[in-house]
């Protein structure tokens, strides 16, 4: 789970499950296309997005040892 913010919601922060992600473009908002087909407009950058989704994927191999 990642937490990232909408676009033009400052204050309004959510929780993404990470492995539903399928796709990030950045043109020029990011938007995140998930495996469901939703899309979702945010303001972090991809390369943002992809450094959070690394951390939790380390996180959990951590907790696996």
């Amino acid at each position: 789970m990642i937490k990232l913010t909408r676009l033009k919601s400052h204050d309004h922060e959510f929780v993404l499950n990470a492995d539903l992600i399928e796709t990030i473009e950045e043109t020029p908002d990011t938007v995140i296309t998930l495996t469901t087909g939703k899309k979702i407009i945010v303001e972090e950058s991809s390369s943002e997005i992809i450094h959070r989704v690394l951390e939790y994927r380390r996180a959990m191999l951590a907790n696996l040892r």
